[in-house]
């Protein structure tokens, strides 16, 4: 017990009663059945089967209603085992963790995946490098600079077991990975397990959870997306997201269709066409296509639009899209206007400002920031929450022995990320954080998270997250339930955070006293073993922090009846 609750027992007491008893009460909250072990709400098979096929749409988000919702807690299979530790876990992965063998057949010849023994081995191989992706990377590393710190975050589409994103982050590069839940069993799963960054996602009807300008680099590895057709509304997307002077890598059809064709059993003329409308789309997003070399081409988006609008009219460039927040994407529609980029004075001056090289990205001012287009957020406050997160993040460590275990966590989640501080916080960690940034937030802060080299998403905590259960090693949240009070139940919120959190991972919640007494009343339902402590600075604080740690069970084994 806390010295805020021994000073101040009989009113801590009669708190936890009174709230316990009236918000938990009829809270029981059940294993779910074994056979939704890979439960993931709104990517339900069953449930896109009713959305139309056409442009993909049966495959976005479609969420639970609340008379949908399970309220039981998603089981780990039986025989789950604890990830192995990074960088082990990039190479390899307990079967029985993720048991599925599909991918080992499918791909057999690909080298994607392997099944030795009880384990999952990750070559490194796919479909357009065959000499594995530290090799393929390489030759991307011939033809733009890798090593220079300009190319920080990247984003993978259709990223099959995300070893495009696994190999470059010894590279101090940091990809967020996505793919469809579809006819490739797990693929994003064994991404998560392998200890890379990924979310569920597909290029569709709406926008990618990320704001504009985040990206400096997007990929494509014979990704099956059709850039080329309906407007180029998909490499539309992909501009959005870029951000300025970034580029955009593409192998695999139609690229190098000339010693291709035969091997891709498709014609000349098909691929020929499927290549010229995807240089015809870049061209009108104004891009400059730099290189293609064997297998690989690569294209730039300009640093501003000042030329782009000069040669709109002649080029037939697509129109520029008005009134519209270019960083709003919760289930905002995409277009296929151009989005603009902000605007600048002088042809050699980067839109939305320059950002210095990593690691000195991490620590500078964002250019959101600076430029006053965040309301309310000042340099010198962003300098401040930097110092802030790193007090707490060591005291944290003295709550969570496993926290401060270094190699014990991987898969970090912040459900209420702001500046991006409890991340920067843990970058000398062998970790990365998913800062997650709800829409119902009072300043939207991603695009400052990504200026600092961070990966995030946005995301409202009163549906479930597109990921697979099991992802997280360690969930953190600042103020989230004081955020969602009279949004949605603290016990959906919690049984999500059960269903994506691993067994044995633990949760660190700051937040009032009287809303973390009435989480804990439901926690210690969900058997996490929970505490209430101190705020870093003493017991006289109203904010408090609760600890709890996910205790390991699984689903019964298959044998029993």
């Amino acid at each position: 017990m806390s010295k805020w609750l021994l000073e101040k027992g009989e009113r801590a007491v009669e708190l936890e009663v009174v709230i316990g008893a009236g918000a938990s009460r009829d809270f029981h909250a059940p294993p779910c059945a074994a056979s939704l072990s890979e439960y993931t709400p709104c990517e339900d098979v069953q449930r896109s089967l009713k959305f139309p096929r056409e442009n993909l749409i049966y495959r976005e988000r479609h969420c639970p209603t609340e008379e949908e919702l399970l309220r039981c807690r998603v089981p780990a299979p039986f025989g789950y085992r604890v990830p192995l530790r990074w960088p082990e876990s990039r190479d390899a992965a307990w079967f029985a963790n993720v048991p599925h063998k599909e991918l080992t057949v499918e791909k057999k010849n690909q080298n994607w995946v392997r099944f030795e023994g009880d384990r999952f081995r990750f070559p490194g191989g796919g479909t357009m490098f065959p000499r594995g992706a530290d090799a393929y990377i390489d030759d991307i590393g011939k033809l733009i600079d890798l090593k220079d710190g300009s190319i920080r975050t990247a984003l993978d589409t259709g990223c099959g077991v995300a070893s495009w994103g696994a190999y470059l982050l010894s590279r101090d590069i940091l990809a967020v990975s996505f793919a469809p839940r579809d006819t490739h069993e797990a693929q994003v799963q064994f991404a998560l397990e392998r200890g890379v960054p990924a979310l569920i996602g597909v290029l569709a009807s709406i926008r990618l959870p990320y704001p504009s300008r985040s990206f400096d680099m997007a990929h494509c590895s014979r990704c099956l997306i059709p850039w080329g057709q309906n407007e180029g509304i998909y490499l539309n997307e992909v501009d959005r997201v870029l951000r300025p002077g970034g580029y955009w890598i593409l192998s695999g059809p139609p690229i190098n269709w000339e010693n291709h064709w035969n091997g891709w059993k498709r014609t000349r003329e098909s691929l020929k066409e499927e290549q010229d409308g995807i240089e015809k789309v870049a061209k009108s997003l104004c891009w400059k296509k730099l290189v293609q070399k064997g297998d690989l081409a690569i294209w730039q988006k300009p640093t501003n639009h000042i030329h782009c609008k000069i040669t709109r009219k002649v080029y037939k460039n697509r129109p520029f899209c008005e009134a519209k927040d270019p960083d709003t994407a919760w289930y905002t529609k995409m277009d296929i206007c151009l989005t603009p980029l902000p605007e600048v004075n002088d042809i050699r001056e980067v839109s939305g400002g320059e950002l210095p090289k990593w690691p000195q990205r991490l620590k500078s001012v964002p250019p959101r920031i600076s430029s006053g287009s965040l309301k309310g957020i000042t340099g010198k406050m962003f300098k401040e929450n930097n110092e802030l997160w790193k007090k707490r993040v060591a005291y944290y460590k003295t709550l969570d022995y496993q926290l401060a275990e270094r190699g014990r966590y991987r898969n970090l989640l912040d459900m209420n990320a702001y500046l991006g501080g409890f991340a920067a916080a843990l970058i000398d960690d062998p970790v990365w954080v998913m800062n997650t940034v709800p829409v119902e937030a009072e300043v939207n802060t991603l695009g400052a998270i990504y200026e600092r080299g961070l990966i995030g998403t946005y995301m409202n905590w009163c549906e479930a997250m597109s990921t697979y259960p099991r992802t997280y090693d360690f969930i953190h949240g600042d103020s989230v339930f004081s955020l969602y009070q009279n949004r949605c139940k603290v016990e959906d919120i919690l049984l999500e955070m059960d269903r994506i959190l691993r067994p044995e991972g633990s949760v660190i919640l700051r937040d009032d006293v009287d809303v973390l007494l009435k989480v804990k009343s439901f926690t210690d339902a969900m058997q996490w073993e929970s505490r209430i402590a101190d705020h870093e600075k003493g017991p006289h604080q109203r904010e408090k922090i609760l600890f709890a740690v996910k205790q390991y069970w699984t689903a019964p084994s298959p044998d029993q009846k």
